[in-house]
């Protein structure tokens, strides 16, 4: 597939850009902010486009027949900004995707976003998890082919290579390391089974990546 990642440049994404121009099934198209953070993409071997998710994008997902959108605003940026990426942006990617006639669109989410009540002690959480709901809701109406990955607390360790995956979790309390994230991302896009579904995923014993995801 011709991949666009939006956030490309972030952790995340640039873990999910590096692992889909390693493959030899996927075309990979980097969308980033800033002129300066071309070189690191072209250096991980993807094809950086210059774009803006909080103005129009619309002709990044030129040429592309799949998205992943794995951007967010960060824990210290403020209510409005998390709402202009995390939610508005999606938002538009989403409908950008289906004006374009986009085959498959992975969303990273998170934990909590199909019920944000779960934070309403935590003021800025809450708000965050409301933006990921919206974006989240918005992409299950739009008709397009989804998956909504929503990882548990993300950790900064190298890949541990196995996971627990389900639509919902029983405990939501656990890790997942960002490396292992992005290989749930790019393995999520030739995975018919995971069609329409929102997935909860967490680092476990129980199974390798793939077999945790194909079970679904």
């Amino acid at each position: 597939m011709h991949v666009l990642v939006i956030g490309a440049n972030g952790t995340t994404g640039s873990m999910v850009v590096e692992k889909l121009a390693k493959s030899e099934q996927h075309l990979v198209k980097a969308m980033i902010r800033k002129t300066e953070q071309a070189p690191k993409m072209e250096e991980l071997g993807a094809r950086p486009i210059i774009a803006d998710l909080e103005s129009e994008f619309d002709y990044a997902l030129e040429d592309v027949n799949a998205v992943i959108f794995a951007a967010g605003s960060g824990p210290d940026t403020g209510a409005d900004k998390t709402t202009a990426v995390d939610e508005e942006g999606a938002k538009k990617a989403v409908d950008y995707a289906k004006e374009k006639g986009i085959e498959r669109f992975i969303m990273l989410s998170s934990v909590g976003a199909d019920d944000p009540s779960v934070a309403s002690e935590n003021e800025t959480f809450h708000h965050y998890l409301q933006a990921k709901h919206n974006a989240d809701e918005h992409l299950k109406q739009s008709g397009l082919d989804y998956t909504i990955i929503r990882p548990v607390g993300l950790e900064d360790e190298p890949a541990k290579g196995k996971i627990t995956a389900s639509k919902s979790l029983a405990n939501k309390k656990g890790t997942i390391t960002r490396e292992d994230v992005a290989t749930v991302l790019v393995e999520s896009l030739l995975i018919n089974g995971l069609k329409n579904m929102s997935i909860e995923i967490e680092n476990s014993d129980e199974s390798d990546i793939v077999p945790a995801l194909e079970k679904l």
